[in-house]
């Protein structure tokens, strides 16, 4: 039986995968944290989940719950995940990290971290996401310079980042397939005379509106036809189930750096 700490338990995302926990064989729920203004804190989450009392009330720090847990899951942001994570590693244990906003600065703790534990940080915990960016690497690479490529993503309007962690992953690879550098050839939206488009551009374009839950589509365009990849989030139970597979995945792992594509088999090489 994996025990589960969940950072964000208040959050639209942490209240889901508490929900699919208490329904997955093999993982049990074992602690619940919150930042200290939160109003659960010091509740049951899962009466204030309509799950009925599960013995877990809810904390305002993970150093009050770490000891109960085999495997931490971090939906919060990204201070707080850099917190987590450096706590986890220090205690040796395991953390699955859907927060976005990771920067190379960040990348580069983290991985000196995660010689003290096991980590896994993934833009997108969706299996179906994991698989685009597969495609895309893919598609990429068989076509070469030959076609422009545009990623429009689109999201509800309170997400706070843009692009989207999931977007700026879709971007390294196609860069990566490329042999180009995202960072300098990334072009974030388009206003005025901005001259014409160059062959090695990718651009990135945002949607805020409504209550999306999440849309990729990653265009290759040449001329005469182009190809669209495509992937709509219908509900955010693809994200809580793809980081509940993490967490029971990780545990089992030698302490290093993991993202979903190791959990999915899919990385290159």
């Amino acid at each position: 039986m994996v025990s589960v700490i969940v950072c964000g338990a208040g959050g639209r995302m942490g209240g889901r995968i508490i929900t699919l926990l208490s329904q997955t064989d093999g993982a049990r729920l074992a602690g619940a944290v919150e930042r200290p203004d939160h109003p659960l804190v010091g509740k049951d989450i899962g009466k204030a989940l309509g799950l009925g009392p599960l013995g877990v009330q809810v904390v305002d720090d993970l150093s009050k719950a770490l000891t109960a847990g085999d495997v931490v899951i971090d939906f919060t942001h990204i201070d707080s995940a850099l917190r987590h994570i450096e706590m986890v590693m220090d205690a040796g244990k395991a953390i699955v990290v859907g927060t976005t906003g990771f920067e190379a600065s960040h990348m580069e703790k983290v991985k000196t971290w995660a010689k003290k534990g096991k980590c896994l940080i993934a833009p997108n915990m969706s299996v179906g996401v994991n698989l685009l960016f597969k495609l895309a690497y893919e598609v990429a690479r068989t076509l070469g310079d030959d076609y422009d490529v545009e990623i429009l993503e689109a999201h509800h309007n309170q997400k706070k980042d843009a692009p989207s962690g999931t977007a700026m992953k879709l971007g390294r690879q196609v860069a990566s397939a490329l042999g180009r550098d995202l960072s300098k050839v990334g072009v974030y939206g388009r206003q005025g005379m901005v001259g014409a488009r160059t062959k090695e551009e990718i651009g990135m374009q945002v949607i805020r509106g409504g209550d999306i839950v999440g849309e990729h589509t990653v265009f290759f365009i040449g001329t005469g036809e182009r190809i669209e990849l495509t992937h709509r989030a219908m509900s955010r139970d693809n994200f809580a189930r793809g980081a509940i597979r993490a967490a029971l995945w990780i545990v089992d792992q030698p302490n290093g750096l993991y993202d979903m594509q190791d959990v999915l088999g899919l990385k290159e090489g």
